[in-house]
């Protein structure tokens, strides 16, 4: 009896939990993304989407502001472990209880504060902005291969509001004097306006980079508004230069692969089969028949960047 008990408590307990995860958000469903995708794959799914449904991209659509906040409570719930696993277990209404979700926006730790130029360009270019950061992003080659998502945490200057005013938005001005009857003077003055008193704080931030498959040496990645502060105006860009870290087997050429093999005299009189482990791990099975030369190459197709 006690038995049958425990089992229907059990189905009930089951239920109770299906029925939570039906009530919320399918969050899976919103990245596109299947139960058992990996962090780099919701990385990538959120990165692509937020691309493609950013409201100011989809001003004729009303539902565009609710699309793009189900994606970042989707991709803020499914990118950490403990969150994922609650959410798992008995679905958002779960999380909610807990007070998991913050409620956070991710964009800007993936394209910047002003995302990626949605802009008009005649203000963008009217606009004062601050000074542009170059840095080099050290990647490893299998990382170029098959892409992966590096985490910077960016310690940035920020422009906040102070007590006061300060001269703002200053320039040359001619100003004309009367003299007298018939006397004018005319003086070249500094004019300044009022504005608002500012302050700069540092504001510690997690930036994602895609290392996407295929990229290339000095390829630059951007990062709007991350750059420096300018009090009158936006701060500068952020950009990464990637920077291949040398492999000790493989040397990369454009998008060719190259590497040294070394074989016994015997294996070059009669010829030879090896494997070579590749830069995702898998094997690739090098063959020759007859005689090998020293410095000789082989070619094996489709098997480069």
């Amino acid at each position: 009896m006690k038995s049958t008990q425990l089992i229907i408590s059990l189905i009930v307990n089951l239920c109770f939990c299906i029925v939570i995860v039906q009530a919320g958000r399918d969050f899976y469903k919103i990245l596109a993304v299947s139960r058992k995708a990996t962090t780099n794959e919701i990385k990538k799914a959120y990165r692509k989407l937020a691309k493609e449904l950013h409201p100011d991209k989809n001003s004729d659509d009303p539902n565009a502001s609710e699309k793009f906040q189900d994606l970042g409570a989707a991709y803020e719930v499914l990118s950490d472990p403990d969150k994922r696993k609650k959410y798992d277990q008995c679905g958002e209404e779960c999380v909610k209880k807990e007070g998991m979700m913050d409620g956070f926006d991710p964009f800007a730790s993936f394209f910047g504060d002003f995302g990626f130029g949605f802009g008009n360009d005649q203000q963008q270019h009217e606009t004062p902005k601050g000074g542009n950061i170059v840095m080099d992003l050290h990647v490893t080659l299998e990382e170029l291969y098959s892409g992966n998502f590096v985490q910077v945490t960016r310690n940035k200057p920020v422009m906040k509001p102070a007590k006061g005013t300060r001269k703002c938005n200053c320039r040359q001005e001619m100003v004309t004097r009367n003299l007298g009857p018939g006397r004018f003077q005319m003086t070249q003055e500094t004019v300044c306006e009022e504005c608002p008193n500012m302050k700069l704080v540092n504001e510690e931030r997690v930036l994602e980079i895609e290392v996407e498959p295929g990229m290339k040496n000095g390829q630059e990645i951007p990062f709007v508004a991350e750059g420096e502060p300018h009090i009158d105006g936006e701060p500068g860009d952020l950009i990464f230069k990637v920077k291949t870290v040398p492999h000790p087997i493989f040397e990369r050429r454009g998008d060719d692969l190259y590497t040294n093999i070394t074989i016994t005299l015997q294996d070059a009189l009669i010829g030879f089969e090896l494997d070579i482990k590749h830069l995702d791990g898998h094997l690739v099975t090098i063959k020759r028949e007859g005689v090998t030369w020293p410095g000789a190459k082989l070619r094996k197709k489709g098997e480069g960047m």
